[in-house]
């Protein structure tokens, strides 16, 4: 199974267009083993952020963006907890490198 399969079988289904983007983001990385679905999906979302924040865009010309940033860490997460045991780390690491992309934004 690929990273896209394994997004394509998560219930519920995001919104058409969601999923659309969502596959856009993914790109190339969709073709890889579903067992890099959490790195995919984080790394995807990281990218994603950073350009948003990069532009400083979070108006409603950039929600569906801004949705996907959402989707792709929570399906970071589901896929993290298909392996309990590697669980609470990969949270704590993710949850430590979205708030570094804040850290490193230029003040305002």
């Amino acid at each position: 199974m690929t990273v896209g399969e394994w997004l394509s079988a998560r219930t519920p289904a995001p919104p058409v267009l969601l999923a659309a983007r969502l596959r856009v983001l993914l790109g190339a990385r969709s073709a890889d083993r579903s067992s890099s679905a959490y790195d995919a999906a984080l790394s995807t979302a990281e990218s994603l952020l950073t350009e948003l924040m990069a532009l400083d865009c979070a108006g409603r010309d950039r929600a569906l963006d801004l949705l996907a940033v959402d989707a792709m860490v929570t399906y970071a997460f589901e896929a993290a907890a298909e392996s309990p045991d590697t669980l609470s780390a990969r949270a704590g690491a993710a949850m430590t490198a979205i708030a570094k992309l804040a850290l490193a934004r230029p003040p305002a």
